[in-house]
């Protein structure tokens, strides 16, 4: 037997069991890992609390990890024993161990720790597919990154960066701010206190940004849209204040002809291809440092409530781990 973090009801972070599990051997196309370490993410809150519905009760949450194959089932060809491999958007990471289709799995290199693969694989994946395929940004680009000493945002500012946009940052306070400019932002909005959208049109001459990247949700969808240039896109990929309310799409044509996209991480690792193209370019530019993974809190696995509570608090910054 293994243990493992399991729910049997949606709720508070009280809901959150550590227990033995059953894990049994893989089936075909699968491999057993040994895991050392989990990704925290918001998307594990709103399993968590039923926003998104789980299949079964009990259910383990947590959706990206680090470990090694200790076991393969047939037809497994391109991974052998002992392989290091990480993988995003798997719900049950919260285990010591688990069973898993190994068309999920990605090879890391020695160049990245566990700690850096177990906070970087769902972030960084998010993080790439807003930057190359919802706004492929452009160099010259104004963008508006929400959360932006968050996980995402952390690596959202450093990518861009490199990119060559304008980074302007909307954050919660000036310390996080200040992490913010250390990781790429050029201009930072404290949203408590500034009007987003007046502030975003005096940082670009009155123009607005070409996308904005929201994983707030509910709470700064007007802002997000008021702050777009003409032709901008919204991409609208997180429920941190709540989902979004439904809205007349007729809104967007006198604010200048704008988009908006819901985009999932989901669709965006839905086949091999798509993955390995993201996971490809996530492992060269970390693995160079040009992109920095800042993993900032670390919890044991077993103390996870404890960590959800921080991430709800909005205590956090960058990443957080769970230790196996």
């Amino acid at each position: 037997m293994t243990k493992g973090i399991r729910i049997h009801e949606t709720g508070g972070p009280e809901v959150l069991r550590w227990e033995e599990i059953e894990v049994g051997s893989p089936a075909e196309g699968q491999v057993r890992l040994k895991q050392s370490a989990c990704g925290l993410n918001y998307i594990d809150v709103y399993g968590r609390t039923g926003l998104y519905p789980m299949a079964e009760f009990p259910a383990i949450l947590g959706m990206e990890a680090v470990g090694v194959v200790e076991e393969i089932g047939a037809n497994v060809t391109d991974l052998a024993v002992g392989d290091r491999v990480a993988y995003a958007m798997q719900i049950g990471a919260y285990a010591e161990q688990r069973l898993i289709d190994a068309k999920h799995l990605v090879k890391i290199p020695d160049s990245i720790s566990d700690e850096t693969a177990a906070a970087m694989m769902l972030k960084g994946l998010t993080a790439h597919y807003l930057l190359f395929r919802t706004y492929p940004v452009q160099p010259g680009d104004a963008i508006l990154v929400y959360a932006a000493a968050g996980g995402v945002g952390l690596i959202l500012c450093q990518w861009a960066k490199l990119l060559g946009a304008t980074v302007i940052g909307c954050v919660g306070s000036e310390e996080k701010a200040e992490l913010a400019r250390q990781n790429g932002c050029d201009h930072t909005i404290l949203y408590r206190d500034e009007d987003i959208p007046s502030r975003v049109r005096e940082l670009t001459n009155g123009i607005g940004v070409a996308a904005a990247y929201d994983s707030i949700g509910k709470a700064t969808f007007e802002a997000s849209l008021d702050s777009l240039r003409p032709f901008g896109v919204l991409a609208t990929y997180g429920n941190a204040s709540g989902p979004v309310e439904p809205f007349n799409p007729g809104i967007l044509a006198p604010k200048g002809s704008l988009y908006v996209t819901r985009p999932t991480l989901g669709t965006h690792v839905s086949t091999r291809e798509l993955l390995t193209e993201g996971a490809n370019r996530l492992i060269d530019v970390v693995s160079s440092g040009s992109v920095k993974i800042q993993v900032n809190q670390s919890f044991a696995l077993a103390d996870c409530a404890e960590a959800h509570r921080a991430l709800e608090a909005r205590e956090t910054t960058g990443s957080t781990i769970l230790k196996i």
